[in-house]
């Protein structure tokens, strides 16, 4: 009798679940010795683990969004449940207790935002953020790690990884604050490197930078088992937001921008979202929205790379999610925050110069401060573009040579063909015309360019020299921070 009424709890059961319009999953199907994991959902992390890297590849104030990125990712890290073991922090943390900081030991991400430095382990600062360390850690090389905490992604067949990257970026280039910049091929081999070790069972990367879309493009194979998304094209900028001057702009005094238009955008999302029910492709598709700035001249265009199926995936898996979110459903069309203005992340340094030099007192020190930096960035720019343009048209010619320069390749092409050319070309002209820094990573497609047309070395050596008879001797320049390349 008892095993006919079994029978029939069980039937009434699946009757009730099919008059709802549902199949009832076999996992939910269990003898009474089985019902440990009864009422286990698909979106529980029962399997795996969840690991974190986050990389503001910047220094200096002006550059104040890309730690504060960093540090709110963070954040909605913890408040998802994950563990600060697993979460890997790379910041240079010169912001929170830099002088020009308004309010000390404090790092907000908005206008109105709450303090995001509180808690953040800095795991790898100063000096330690590099690229070296940064390979080390996504590959779980211990021996390999250079000061710092000495963590890394540990991960094993099962895990989940998440990587955000955001700072300033060129073609094919990532900005550091320690020379030599990060290379997308070196990056992606990294990530078959990661993958051939069998070490995770799926990996979302998230990039702000300028050209992103360069990292990845023709150089992220399918079948990795890994996701990218980039806050630009492979030949546009990325944008800086909460900026002076703009709307909504920080309070009145901060001279820089708070955040960056992408990363805000996905951020602010995972506040207040149940990332249990929101998947890593709705919120690309409100993102690229958002980023867009609907089609103005302020925005960019958010792309995909990899195996995009992943993005089926919560963003739970990776993230975790906010218990305060718990009762908020995503539906599509769900209305974000209106697009904040931008400002190009080439002209972020400019705009807080600017902004210091128009609102410090005539005749004080920080006035005639604010001046010379000013002047050092917009000499330290015509410098590079003047040298890059002249270097093109003695190669090619008056016609041919800017031709050359800014020739974009194809969709689905990667930006060079011969990496190991591309950085000894840009050793080259830094040895004779001084660094390229943030600003100056805008020309890697140049001698990018110049290596698919066959130029060598001894060519490009020719060339600067005549060029480059000297070059500005300030912060911007080879003999201060060394080569890129």
């Amino acid at each position: 009798m008892n095993r006919y009424l079994l029978i029939l709890v069980v039937m009434s059961i699946i009757g009730l679940v099919h008059v709802q319009g549902r199949e009832l999953s076999d996992e939910f199907i269990r003898l009474p010795s089985e019902k440990g994991d009864f009422f286990k959902t698909e979106t529980d992390d029962s399997v795996g683990t969840r690991w974190a890297v986050l990389l503001a590849g910047s220094n200096g104030y002006w550059n104040y969004r890309h730690q504060a990125d960093v540090c709110h990712a963070y954040q909605i890290l913890k408040n998802g449940g994950i563990k600060d073991e697993n979460i890997v922090v790379f910041m240079y943390d010169d912001i929170a207790y830099n002088r020009e900081n308004p309010r000390q030991g404090v790092i907000i991400n908005s206008p109105d935002g709450d303090d995001v430095y509180a808690g953040v382990p800095k795991d790898y600062t100063g000096k330690d953020v590099n690229v070296d360390n940064f390979f080390a850690v996504l590959l779980g090389d211990k021996s390999k790690v250079k000061g710092g905490s000495g963590k890394v992604v540990d991960s094993g067949p099962d895990d989940h990884i998440f990587v955000y990257y955001t700072d300033h970026g060129g073609p094919g280039v990532l900005g550091m604050p320690t020379y030599p910049y990060l290379y997308a091929n070196d990056l992606n081999e990294v990530l078959k490197k990661k993958h051939a070790a069998g070490t995770y069972k799926s990996l979302v990367f998230y990039l702000e930078a300028c050209e992103a879309g360069s990292i990845f493009e023709g150089l992220l194979p399918e079948g990795l088992n890994i996701y990218a998304t980039t806050a630009s094209g492979p030949d546009e900028s990325s944008w800086g937001t909460y900026c002076p001057g703009e709307y909504p702009s920080p309070p009145l005094e901060y001279d820089t921008c708070l955040g960056d238009l992408y990363s805000v955008a996905w951020m602010e999302d995972c506040d207040v979202h149940n990332l249990r029910t929101e998947t890593v492709k709705q919120q690309y598709k409100l993102v690229k929205e958002r980023t867009s700035s609907e089609n103005s001249y302020y925005g960019s265009h958010v792309m995909e790379y990899g195996d995009i199926l992943l993005s089926k995936d919560s963003l739970f898996l990776y993230m975790g999610t906010n218990p305060a979110n718990d009762n908020f459903t995503f539906i599509d069309g769900n209305s974000q925050l209106p697009s904040p203005k931008g400002v190009n992340q080439r002209d972020a340094d400019l705009l807080h110069f600017w902004h210091k030099y128009r609102k410090a007192p005539e005749g004080s020190d920080k006035k005639s401060e604010a001046q010379q930096k000013f002047a050092e960035a917009m000499s330290h720019r015509m410098h590079l573009d003047s040298s890059v343009e002249l270097i093109g048209k003695i190669l090619f010619g008056l016609k041919k040579g800017p031709e050359v320069l800014n020739k974009v390749r194809s969709s689905g092409t990667p930006l060079v063909d011969d990496w190991t050319c591309l950085k000894t070309l840009v050793r080259t002209f830094e040895t004779h015309c001084g660094s390229l820094s943030q600003y100056g990573m805008k020309h890697m497609r140049s001698f990018a360019n110049l290596c698919n047309y066959g130029v060598t070395n001894v060519q490009m050596a020719e060339a600067s020299s005549q060029v480059c008879t000297t070059f500005p001797s300030n912060p911007w320049s080879s003999l201060s921070n060394g080569f890129t390349a």
